[in-house]
């Protein structure tokens, strides 16, 4: 048989439909994620479906914040001529609800700076609400599958 009597090549098969490149995502979102896990620390953790490390951040951020209030530090509120006061606040209030219970069921959120552990309280509830700033965005990116 001659070259000419060949009979043409088969078309290629159609190609597959590409996957999408981000994995289906399960669970709340991103946003909802982060907004959980400002009202209470480890929430947003639980509901991305981390029980475990939701309940160690739970635990983590909530004693940190009342060993801060127990050594009498401050709940940070703007003070006029006093711009560092903004980022202070900003850091106090990332701990969520936990602050905003303190504040209204504290006798003195001003602190007391006569206390020899004042300055340990108000570092230990800047820390709180730092971490807990953080948290937010973790639950943010694990909700989002970037994680």
């Amino acid at each position: 048989m001659s070259e000419s009597a060949l009979p043409p090549p088969s078309p290629p098969p159609p190609a597959a439909p590409a996957e999408p490149a981000a994995a289906v995502r399960h669970g709340p979102p991103p946003l909802v994620a982060a907004a959980l896990a400002w009202i209470f620390p480890g929430l947003g953790h639980f509901v991305v479906r981390r029980r475990g490390t939701a309940l160690l951040y739970a635990l983590i951020v909530t004693a940190t914040f009342l060993l801060g209030l127990s050594f009498e530090g401050r709940l940070y509120s703007p003070e006029p001529g006093q711009p560092l006061t903004i980022l202070a606040t900003f850091a106090v209030y990332g701990a969520g609800l936990l602050n905003l219970a303190a504040r209204y069921l504290s006798s003195n959120p001003s602190g007391s700076i006569l206390s020899v552990t004042y300055e340990y309280g108000c570092a230990f509830l800047l820390t709180a609400g730092l971490m807990n700033l953080l948290l937010m965005l973790d639950a943010y990116d694990i909700a989002a599958g970037r994680k």
